[in-house]
């Protein structure tokens, strides 16, 4: 079942622009260039298989757009909340991993 309005707003204070509208949950992150963007899909992608909910995801080289609903229960549900919180804590990669290496756009 959805959640009312006043509970995704009051969920929304704990994710940093995360935007609700057309019964979803939506969120822009901006990357240092492509492989930085596809790093997080894939941590992105290891957080929804455990949690056996998946966004729609958009690459667009360094930006991913990510688009979160429950489309069998017709709206945002906890499993969205869940799961965008669990995208939080992978937005940033590890420091220890992290290259630094620049990206031409091409």
């Amino acid at each position: 079942m959805p959640l009312p309005e006043d509970e995704i707003r009051l969920a929304l204070t704990d994710l940093p622009d995360w935007r609700a509208f057309a019964n979803a949950l939506h969120k822009e992150f901006r990357f240092r260039g492509f492989r930085a963007a596809i790093a997080f899909v894939n941590r992105v992608a290891e957080q929804a298989t455990n949690a056996a909910h998946h966004p729609d995801i958009e690459i667009h080289y360094d930006r991913v757009h990510l688009t979160l609903s429950t489309h069998s229960e017709g709206g945002i549900t906890e499993k969205d909340i869940a799961l965008a919180h669990a995208i939080e804590e992978v937005r940033e990669p590890d420091p220890e991993r992290t290259s630094t290496g620049s990206e031409a756009h091409g």
